[in-house]
């Protein structure tokens, strides 16, 4: 076997020709680690979306007086007139006042986060009625209230959120609104 391998090298050798050795190389200098891969159709997909929910001003904007009310279909009725008379016991409440957008935004997703991981099932989230709106962002102008229409609708787009109303006259009236939440799955930590 060792001849068959003998005559393969000689072979080679014969046909390759006359060869030299290459002089010793040093490598590169060591560069700098390749930075880790980023999303970055995800990223600007997010910031679209995120600039489309904050600009998406038409005729659905409510009101100072205007009363929000939403209900998902898995949540009767029936419970939805409880909270709207302010039968059901609110667990946590958060005050936006004095926010602007990006700041309300930014404390209300943190709240409902933290009542959700805290197993609060309804919340109250205190707007205001918008008489001393106006201010930089998405929603600005003297005739809307600009964080009642942030608050009603980053809740409408929240899978976390069964239902919200405006709150009774004695707990904060067209300024506030009550939130039924979702229970946490027993699998998610």
């Amino acid at each position: 076997m060792t001849s068959d391998q003998d005559d393969d090298a000689d072979l080679f050798r014969s046909a390759v020709g006359p060869v030299r050795k290459l002089r010793d190389v040093t490598p590169p200098p060591a560069s700098r680690p390749k930075p880790k891969p980023r999303a970055r159709m995800a990223e600007r997909d997010e910031a679209a979306a995120r600039d489309e929910f904050r600009h998406a001003l038409d005729a659905t904007l409510v009101e100072s007086g205007d009363v929000l009310s939403y209900r998902r279909d898995v949540l009767p009725p029936r419970v939805l007139q409880r909270l709207r008379r302010g039968e059901i016991a609110v667990q946590d409440e958060v005050d936006l006042h004095g926010a602007d957008t990006r700041e309300a935004e930014a404390l209300l997703r943190a709240f409902l986060a933290h009542a959700r991981d805290h197993d609060a099932a309804c919340v109250r989230i205190i707007h205001g009625k918008g008489l001393h709106g106006g201010g930089p962002g998405p929603f600005s102008s003297r005739d809307v209230p600009v964080l009642k229409n942030l608050v009603d609708r980053l809740l409408r787009q929240r899978a976390d959120v069964l239902g919200f109303h405006s709150a009774p006259p004695t707990q904060g009236g067209t300024g506030a609104v009550l939130v039924l939440l979702a229970p946490r799955r027993s699998g998610s930590a």
